[in-house]
């Protein structure tokens, strides 16, 4: 058995290839985040990727639209996104493959 923590993870991402984390791979990655209500995120996109975005709680807006607890948000290469906490919110992130340096910001 092995026990780790989600906040000794870099911003949440705790599977894919990169360190630390639970299960280094590069099919994919996995993110757990919690927003507070007003937290932004720089507008981006991913040329290779596609990531995928489950609202848990709260309401956020991202790529213009405003998304609640339950709506699941799939963005493939080369779809910009921004995000914005509109209340406190929790998200559970996939994206694959797990690349180092497929992010390109927008803004």
């Amino acid at each position: 058995m092995r026990h780790d923590r989600l906040e000794t993870m870099t911003g949440g991402w705790f599977v894919g290839d990169f360190t630390p984390s639970v299960l280094r791979t590069s099919d994919f990655e996995v993110s757990v985040k919690s927003y507070a209500k007003g937290q932004r995120e720089a507008a981006h996109l991913h040329r290779v990727a596609t990531e995928i975005t489950v609202v848990v709680t709260g309401r956020v807006k991202m790529a213009g639209r405003e998304w609640s607890a339950g709506d699941i948000v799939t963005l493939e290469p080369n779809e910009e996104t921004d995000f914005l906490a509109l209340t406190d919110a929790l998200t559970v992130v996939v994206k694959t493959p797990s690349l180092t340096g497929d992010k390109y910001p927008t803004s």
